[in-house]
C-alpha cells in the first residue's frame, strides 16, 4: 500500500513539475504573439513575451550595449533607460534582482548601476519613470523590475514588460505616506532607482 501511495504522489509531483515549467516556458495564451507591442511609455514599447522563462535573443544596440534577452522585463527596463533617458548602465548584466544593491544607502548611488537608489519605504517619494525592483519568489527566482508610469498621492502605476502570459502590462499599488517616509504598499518591492536630472 505505502508504494502505491509513493507512486501517486511521485506522479503528482511530476505532472506539478511539468505544468509549471510549460507554463513559464510556452505562450499558454493564444491572444498574443511573442514580440507583439503591447504597451508604451514615452515612446518605448512593451512587447508580449508568453511565459516568463521564455527567452530568445539577446538584444544589443547598435553600439553593442547589452539591453538584456527579448523580451524580459529586465530588457525593456534597460531599453527605456537607454531610448528615452540615454542611460547605460556600467554593469549592463544581471537579473532582475541584481539592480537593487542592498548595500546602498536609501538616497546613495548604486554604482552598478549609475542610479540613485531608494529603498522601500523611502525619504523620496517615488518619480515617473523611476525602475522598481521586485524581490525574488519561489516560482520566480530573478525577481522582477518595472518602471513607474504615473504617481499621485496615494497611489503609483507601473508599466512592466513579461508579467506572465496572462498578466497586463500597467499594475497600481497604494502609496502611503508615514512618518516623513514614502511607501509603496507591496512587500516584494525592495526600492526603487533614478536618474536624477532626467
Amino acid at each position: 500500500m505505502k508504494l502505491k501511495h509513493l507512486f501517486f504522489l511521485s506522479v503528482i509531483i511530476l505532472l506539478v513539475f511539468v505544468a509549471t515549467w510549460s507554463a513559464k516556458k510556452i505562450n499558454l495564451n493564444p491572444n498574443y504573439n511573442v514580440g507583439q507591442k503591447l504597451d508604451s511609455l514615452h515612446g518605448v514599447h512593451v512587447y508580449y513575451n508568453g511565459g516568463v522563462d521564455h527567452t530568445s535573443e539577446r538584444n544589443l544596440t547598435s553600439d553593442n550595449y547589452n539591453l538584456g534577452l527579448k523580451y524580459q522585463c529586465v530588457e525593456f527596463v534597460k531599453r527605456y533607460y537607454y531610448e528615452h533617458l540615454n542611460h547605460k548602465m556600467p554593469d549592463a548584466y544581471g537579473h532582475a534582482k541584481d539592480f537593487f544593491d542592498a548595500a546602498v544607502t536609501d538616497g546613495q548611488l548604486n554604482k552598478k548601476r549609475d542610479l540613485t537608489q531608494y529603498s522601500n519605504p523611502s525619504l523620496s517619494k517615488p518619480l515617473v519613470g523611476d525602475l522598481v525592483i521586485f524581490s525574488p519568489t519561489i516560482l520566480n527566482r530573478f525577481g522582477h523590475v518595472a518602471i513607474i508610469s504615473n504617481v499621485k498621492d496615494d497611489q503609483i502605476e507601473i508599466i512592466q514588460q513579461n508579467p506572465g502570459p496572462f498578466g497586463t502590462s500597467r499594475e497600481t499599488y497604494t502609496l502611503i505616506s508615514e512618518n516623513g517616509k514614502w511607501n509603496i504598499n507591496n512587500d516584494r518591492i525592495m526600492g526603487w532607482l533614478r536618474k536624477e536630472n532626467k
